[in-house]
């Protein structure tokens, strides 16, 4: 590797470093539009495209403060790590915990917060 090119990959770590992947980590709302409303739609009333009538289960409605409020935050971010299988939920609901970082997580149940305009029980 001849030094011009040793320089540029040192600059790119250099550069990588610094944009980590936290810092490309989208916005909560962003993710949930993009993981999220398929199912529970772009405002989180449960009806999303996905939200057929051959689906087993209706899609939570994430708007709604006295259902919602009833859920504590662990739980909140359990169920979008883990998946709805293991905790007790609709098996449709599939587990982010391996695609979203614990950070986007939290962020993602923070936005479920204000979209149910509700605090944890």
């Amino acid at each position: 590797m001849s030094y011009k090119n040793l320089i540029q990959s040192a600059a790119i770590a250099i550069i990588i470093t610094a944009f980590s992947a936290s810092a490309f980590a989208a916005a909560a709302k962003d993710n949930y539009r993009f993981y999220c409303s398929s199912c529970h739609g772009l405002e989180g009333k449960g009806d999303g495209p996905n939200n057929t009538k051959t689906q087993p289960v209706k899609p939570r409605n994430h708007t709604n403060a006295a259902k919602m409020g009833k859920l504590t935050d662990k739980e909140i971010m359990q169920v979008i790590m883990e998946g709805g299988a293991a905790t007790n939920r609709s098996r449709m609901m599939p587990p982010f915990g391996n695609t979203l970082t614990k950070k986007e997580i939290s962020e993602l149940k923070d936005y479920l917060r204000v979209l149910c305009k509700c605090t944890a029980k």
